[in-house]
């Protein structure tokens, strides 16, 4: 299988590495869930270091393409080609106030565009997949006193994922870090985004009758309870400083 992966010699050679595996993907046919060959093996057919291979595959893993098992692989998250444009993200971190408000206007726009392609497209399949994701959400909600935070992720995923653009997916993938301080009690709420926990069932419904309106107004919704704790924790931080 990786005969067919030919040796690259060039100067840019990440970039280079990443367009022969987006090829050899293409020309193997692997799709999403398939694994990857070895670092090593594609290391040596491609007459570069380990080390550079494990930097392309990084870039991809940053872009929500692969994801890497402990012990098992790498294995393909999304098609990908040789065509792709490879675009980093250069993220503020920060738990301040203004740093969450910005990258919840990110939030804002991208959850409501998705929930609204999502009850356009997405199939039986799909719909039976984020019931199941919201279904364990509400069920570590209401058994660990509203710590659900892996759980709530992996609903948005299946919403992102049926939305029939991959590029929410890889988007949301690569702010993976920022988009989970909103489940670290920010700004020192404890119930942060106890409020929100409703209106997934019912961008789940609006999904679920292909309603794309109304899946995008129940998720504008969802974003406003999150902005609410933001100001909410601001103003106690406020009141805290003048003690």
């Amino acid at each position: 299988m990786t005969d067919l992966l030919p040796p690259i010699q060039t100067t840019a050679r990440d970039d280079a590495v990443l367009k022969a595996l987006a090829g050899f993907v293409r020309q193997e046919s692997l799709g999403p869930g398939e694994k990857l060959p070895t670092e090593r093996i594609l290391a040596e057919r491609l007459k570069v270091s380990r080390n550079t291979v494990r930097e392309a595959l990084t870039r991809w893993e940053g872009l929500g393409l692969v994801e890497r098992r402990q012990g098992s692989g790498t294995y393909l998250k999304a098609a990908v080609s040789p065509d792709m444009l490879h675009m980093p993200l250069t993220l503020a971190g920060g738990n301040d106030f203004a740093g969450l408000m910005r990258t919840l206007e990110i939030r804002r726009a991208l959850e409501a565009e998705a929930a609204a392609l999502c009850a356009i497209r997405a199939g039986r399949a799909d719909l039976a997949e984020i019931e199941r994701k919201l279904d364990l959400m509400e069920e570590a909600f209401r058994t660990r006193a509203g710590m659900s935070s892996e759980e709530d992720w992996e609903f948005h995923q299946a919403i992102y994922r049926a939305s029939g653009n991959p590029l929410f997916e890889q988007i949301i993938s690569a702010m993976h870090e920022l988009f989970h301080r909103f489940w670290e009690h920010p700004l020192g709420v404890r119930d942060f985004g106890h409020a929100s926990f409703p209106y997934h069932r019912t961008i789940f419904n609006c999904i679920a009758a292909h309603d794309p309106e109304g899946a995008r107004t129940e998720a504008l919704k969802l974003i406003a309870t999150v902005e609410d704790d933001l100001k909410r924790g601001a103003a106690n931080l406020k009141l805290s400083d003048r003690k």
